[in-house]
């Protein structure tokens, strides 16, 4: 078998496919998640703990001035980004609920259909009728 149809067989499989499509789902659910942290959840915190915003807290580590945004601090050198891990990690925490509310929910759905009836027998067919109706009354 040549290599590249061993590369088609991998690639082709149900599995590699499926994978495929959940890390492009993946990617696009991340950006809603940090579109929810961002631009929702990262305010109210921030409005909560006395207007902070936490992605602008950093230590600079190049001698900036203080005051200055994260984004002017970094292009005057390293900065030490605390702030921005902080909401980073909420992000993590927050898709890492979110995973597990939507596994939870599969799982219960998953408990929770009933099981489907099984199939009744097929009809014997019309010329095994006749010879049990013949063997029955060979019987008698």
């Amino acid at each position: 078998m040549g290599m590249m149809s061993e590369f088609k067989e991998f690639a082709l499989k149900g599995n590699v496919m499926d994978l495929a499509v959940g890390v492009i789902i993946g990617g696009a659910f991340g950006k809603i998640v940090d579109s929810v942290v961002g631009d929702l959840i990262m305010p109210i915190v921030g409005k909560v703990v006395g207007g902070l915003d936490f992605s602008n807290y950093y230590v600079g580590l190049a001698g900036q001035a203080a005051g200055l945004t994260l984004v002017e601090a970094k292009k005057a050198g390293a900065v030490f980004a605390y702030g921005s891990f902080i909401t980073v990690a909420l992000n993590f925490a927050i898709l890492a609920f979110i995973i597990f509310m939507m596994v939870k929910q599969m799982n219960r759905m998953k408990r929770e259909a009933p099981p489907a009836p099984p199939a009744p027998p097929a009809a014997p067919p019309e010329d095994v009728l006749l010879l049990r109706e013949i063997r029955d009354s060979l019987k008698k």
